[in-house]
């Protein structure tokens, strides 16, 4: 049975991250390729509707990346090292609430 390195664990998933986020970058960038006025919806050429229409689709697809980002590094194994705070309690400073750790 074939181990995979853990460098290339989540290598599908990045792909899938860079992909999503490229789209919005592309489309929202390229403007030759919406630079145009027809067709319009009610009074607003295709140049301003497009754009429009890229803001929940970018929303979207970066709360889909984020969302893969979350998946990855939960399924890593270090994940339970850095969801841990890195700054541990000194038993000599007092709590909150005056009594000592």
């Amino acid at each position: 049975m074939a181990v995979t390195p853990p460098g290339r664990r989540h290598t599908a998933t990045w792909i899938v991250i860079a992909v999503l986020l490229a789209a919005s970058i592309v489309g929202t960038l390229w403007v030759p390729f919406y630079n145009r006025t027809t067709p319009t919806i009610g009074s607003f050429p295709f140049f301003y509707w497009y754009q429009l229409l890229w803001i929940p689709a970018v929303a979207i697809l970066s709360w889909l990346a984020y969302l893969l980002t979350k998946t990855t590094r939960s399924g890593s194994p270090g994940a339970a090292a850095a969801a841990t705070s890195p700054i541990t309690a000194d038993p000599d400073i007092p709590a909150a609430d005056g009594e000592v750790g």
